[in-house]
């Protein structure tokens, strides 16, 4: 399989994952909008990995590897992996506890993320899509009308 086809595959899943997200927050459901924001984040920065040829570590956080591998990227990018790297790795943090809560201290998913916690991290799984998907068009993997 192409490396290309397989970024783009996954591009494709992060952006289902915003809409998931959205549609979580409609429905109040905040801490599954946390959960889908993180699987957007994740699967945005391994599509931005794999469009450059890297193999990326089997894990949530993508911010060490980004760290690792940013002049692989181009110069607008390379600004940007900070950020992204602070993004993924906030919402890695939160990943497990959005879908099991913490357990040992007796605390549901819904009694540690409310609507605040849901507006940021959808908001960031928007811009890292956002970002990627430019990074797509920059490397002509994606057209402009695919990027909607």
């Amino acid at each position: 399989m192409k490396l290309t086809k397989l970024a783009e595959d996954y591009l494709r899943r992060a952006k289902v994952r915003v809409k998931s997200a959205e549609l979580a927050y409609s429905d109040k459901a905040y801490p599954d909008v946390v959960r889908y924001s993180q699987e957007c984040v994740e699967l945005s920065l391994k599509a931005a990995l794999r469009s450059i040829g890297v193999e990326y570590p089997k894990e949530h956080d993508m911010s060490r590897v980004l760290k690792a591998v940013k002049d692989r990227f181009p110069e607008w990018f390379r600004r940007e992996t900070e950020s992204l790297g602070e993004i993924s790795r906030d919402l890695a943090d939160k990943r497990a506890p959005s879908l099991y809560g913490i357990e040992s201290l007796g605390k549901a998913p819904s009694d540690i993320f409310d609507k605040d916690d849901a507006e940021n991290a959808l908001l960031s799984a928007k811009h890292v899509l956002n970002i990627v998907s430019k990074l797509f068009l920059d490397l002509h993997i994606i057209s402009e009308d695919e990027v909607k």
